[in-house]
């Protein structure tokens, strides 16, 4: 059992795969912190000097004596997410589509002729040795 399970680490598909989560997770973070600090301030700013992911519909507020917590929809960090996925959509989407460029750029392109079999070669020299020998 641990055989099976040391061959099916080793396999080239997981070792992928983990790489590919390992680097989604970085550009997570990176896009994170674009929409944070890059993208939602000046937005903030067109709204009022505001924390963008700070605005919320409040439906309760706070009490304190009933030690009870605010009960609020989270629109500013709601919309804060949806840039998040809308930016890492549309890198995947241009990544999909310069692969697929690529891809069908490949396929395009003639292969090369195949190169004559040793035979064909030695067919070749024969008939032009034949051809220069004086009639």
């Amino acid at each position: 059992m641990i055989k099976e399970f040391r061959d099916f680490i080793a396999r080239g598909n997981v070792i992928d795969l983990a790489v590919g989560v390992i680097i989604g997770a970085a550009f997570g973070k990176i896009v994170t912190s674009l929409v944070d600090q890059i993208i939602m301030p000046p937005i903030g700013l067109l709204l009022g000097k505001v924390d963008f992911s700070e605005l919320k519909f409040v439906l309760q507020p706070a009490d304190p004596a009933k030690k009870a917590a605010e009960v609020a929809l989270g629109y500013g960090a709601f919309a804060n997410t949806v840039i998040q996925f809308l930016i890492v959509a549309v890198v995947i989407f241009l990544m999909v589509k310069l692969l697929s460029f690529t891809r069908k750029k490949e396929a395009t392109e003639p292969a090369p002729p195949p190169a004559p079999s040793p035979t064909e070669v030695l067919l070749t020299e024969i008939r032009d040795a034949l051809r220069s020998r004086p009639a």
